[in-house]
């Protein structure tokens, strides 16, 4: 590769010394590599001949003029939803604002008074990210100079707690199923018996749900992947029990208006409540899935296969609820060192509706 070139995202770009000694950069507009090599070839020729090439003039657009190009571009990205939501916030502050007057301090302020308003660390670093990638294809798009994107990329991330794990005893399973409306029941007890983001449940359509073989086939996940999640007998009756309506393809809906439910919060903050339950949060039945799953014995490879995590990490949150697993370790050890016969355990998973209570095992020593 020749010195001067380099790539930003798909579109080559140059640099050079101008006769004023000055370092200019240029994109080439292109994804070939030749198209930047012929482009710096020239503009060098030209410095030779004592002449100043002629760059491109951007034009002082505004932070909404390139949010409109971006949105067109987000929509085929597979986080599109949740991204818009997050632009909007970012169009609130930012709106009219060219993009030249972005820089380092005024970001690091926006990231300041987001804490300020309660939003956590995570909360803000997503708004970076968006905001920062937004830059990035400004560049791409010469709508803005790079100098203003790397003064933006020079904003650090906050560091995150993901360390938050609550889950719901046996108990408090029971009890929270029974306070639930009866349209947000058969929701929770989808949660708790196969661990689904709320995204996941609430898209649900019966295409996606076969109860003969007794699986949900989800084509698209948060990471991209199909999984498919095992249904166990209780969910299978509580499916079964839907009346399923030939113009509603989804599984969870409004029986009034027919269309899905967009959110549920009300319900479920209404449901705590009754049920005495603090501090737990939707995605808190995620984790109660998986916390009991490892209490009970299961591999940990095996609850993030249920889970749909990309990287182990993800799951290894959940280890220390086993803390029997090294004593198995060693046990099994003993048993091909010394000859002696290992203990095996298998798990069956059964009723969560009854607060989890139905998950047995079965031993031969």
């Amino acid at each position: 590769m020749a010195k001067g070139i380099y790539k930003r995202g798909n579109v080559w770009w140059i640099r050079y010394a101008g006769l004023d000694g000055q370092i200019d950069y240029a994109s080439s507009g292109s994804s070939r590599y030749k198209d930047a090599e012929a482009l710096l070839l020239q503009r060098k020729q030209s410095i030779k001949e004592g002449k100043q090439p002629e760059t491109k003039k951007i034009v002082n657009y505004s932070f909404n003029e390139l949010i409109a190009e971006y949105l067109k571009w987000a929509e085929r990205q597979r986080c599109f939803k949740s991204k818009v939501y997050l632009i909007k916030q970012l169009v609130d502050t930012f709106g009219r604002l060219p993009l030249r007057r972005f820089n380092t301090m005024l970001v690091e302020q926006y990231q300041t008074e987001r804490l300020q308003r309660g939003n956590k660390p995570a909360t803000v670093n997503r708004l970076l990210a968006t905001l920062k990638h937004a830059f990035t294809k400004a560049v791409e798009w010469d709508m803005v100079e790079e100098e203003v994107l790397k003064r933006v990329r020079k904003v650090k991330f906050l560091e995150e707690n993901n360390r938050r794990l609550r889950y719901l005893s046996k108990e408090e399973c029971q009890s929270f199923v029974k306070a639930c409306d009866p349209h947000l029941r058969p929701i929770v007890i989808t949660a708790l018996n196969t661990g689904m983001r709320k995204g996941e449940i609430l898209s649900l359509k019966w295409d996606n749900v076969d109860l003969k073989h007794g699986f949900i086939l989800l084509d698209i996940t948060k990471n991209g992947e199909r999984r498919e999640v095992p249904i166990n007998n209780t969910l299978r009756n509580i499916l079964q029990g839907i009346t399923r309506r030939l113009d509603v393809p989804h599984v969870f809906h409004d029986n009034i208006t027919g269309k899905p439910y967009k959110d549920v919060k009300r319900s479920f903050t209404s449901a705590c409540k009754r049920a005495g339950i603090r501090d737990f949060k939707f995605h808190d039945m995620r984790h109660t899935f998986a916390s009991h799953l490892v209490m009970a014995g299961v591999d940990i490879t095996t609850v993030k296969e249920l889970l749909g995590h990309q990287d182990l990490k993800m799951t290894l949150r959940y280890a220390h609820l086993a803390p029997s697993h090294k004593v198995k370790a060693v046990d099994i050890l003993d048993g091909t060192i010394n000859g002696k016969v290992n203990y095996t355990k298998t798990i069956q998973f059964g009723n969560l509706e009854e607060g989890l209570n139905g998950i047995q095992e079965t031993g031969t020593a």
